[in-house]
């Protein structure tokens, strides 16, 4: 058990970069740095005790402002898409980058993942906090947004992640976390021999642009319909027009809150025996296959990531929700607090 505080790197404009390992009693650890608020690695013992770095991430901070991906970011100020880059609250239209097509996605260009956050950290109980105040009309949001997330490991090897923040004006508030998962090894190779269950009966369809159209599609019958557990690769290659949208799984699972924080999805890696549980208060989970992992960006260890390499399970509100009244609204009123919690759970059979 312990944490300790080391050298991340140093940005081209001279921000310097600091990352955080803690470490568990059963051998887990995990790597957190300040740049993004970002989980560069989680090493987790398999089921014959050997010990792997599951989360695909790279070697310092110079890699991740050069290379992108948001790979382990901290996405803000929301999460996912928003469609046309541009959204009206109280009467008053904002406008955002368009940085995908001609909308927004994970908030732009200067998003929350290319930010040195302040940070403190907590022996006592095994947890780092993130914290920042995001000026208003940041990336085109209003209200000044005072934020903060904490990292924490626990003895249950679980990596817990806290988001918390108020704003002086109503705004968006989606946070979620971008990593990307191989339960074999971040240099494994292809997840499409991990066995997924994601607890939903329905998905929101998407658009040629990845834009959500609305309707919350059934999975009975698709290659959506995870409820029962099946590898990743099974369906992805099926004649499915929301698939080839979406050049794989790149959809918002609707899930079924209840106000606490429950196990909505898992995943095993066959070879390892590793298995990762999610839990979250969240409505949705956006599945990523990561179908467009470039194999330029060299990863931890000089490993080449390849397509497919990771998935990742985000926990958010519904992409683009803010344009559809059946969706659960993104808007944090003034004054109110936003706060949520996923928990990444791990384990070995």
């Amino acid at each position: 058990m312990g944490m300790k505080v080391s050298d991340f790197g140093r940005l081209a404009d001279g921000r310097e970069a600091k990352l955080v390992t803690i470490a568990n009693k059963n051998g887990m650890s995990i790597e957190v740095t300040n740049y993004g608020a970002t989980l560069v690695g989680a090493v987790v013992p398999d089921k014959n005790g050997r010990h792997d770095d599951v989360i695909l991430g790279y070697a310092d901070v110079t890699d991740y402002a050069k290379n992108g991906g948001f790979l382990g970011a901290c996405i803000g100020r929301s999460g996912n898409r928003i469609g046309g880059a541009t959204f009206e609250i109280n009467g008053v239209t904002y406008h955002l980058d368009q940085n995908e097509n001609k909308n927004n996605l994970h908030s732009g260009n200067h998003g929350y993942d290319s930010v040195i956050w302040d940070m403190k950290t907590d022996e006592a109980t095994s947890s780092v906090t993130f914290s920042r105040v995001s000026p208003d009309l940041e990336q085109g949001y209003p209200g000044t947004f005072t934020v903060s997330v904490t990292y924490t490991l626990t003895d249950d090897n679980e990596i817990k992640i806290h988001y918390e923040g108020k704003s002086d004006k109503d705004t968006i508030a989606n946070m979620t976390n971008h990593s990307y998962f191989n339960l074999e090894g971040h240099d494994h190779g292809s997840v499409l021999d991990h066995i997924l269950w994601i607890d939903a009966d329905g998905y929101t369809e998407i658009d040629a642009e990845s834009i959500p159209t609305g309707v919350i599609g059934s999975v009975e019958g698709t290659p959506f319909d995870f409820r029962v557990a099946k590898p990743v690769g099974q369906d992805i290659e099926k004649e499915n027009r929301q698939l080839k949208m979406g050049g794989g799984y790149d959809h918002n699972y609707a899930l079924k809150p209840d106000g606490t924080v429950k196990k909505v999805a898992e995943v095993k890696a066959p070879v390892s025996g590793r298995k990762m549980e999610v839990f979250t208060d969240c409505v949705g989970v956006q599945f990523y296959s990561g179908n467009f992992i470039e194999n330029t960006w060299i990863g931890k260890d000089g490993k080449a990531y390849q397509k497919r390499g990771g998935l990742c399970l985000e926990t958010q509100f519904f992409p683009d929700a803010i344009h559809h009244e059946n969706f659960a609204s993104p808007i944090l009123k003034a004054g109110d607090t936003y706060s949520t919690t996923t928990i990444y759970k791990f384990s070995a059979e």
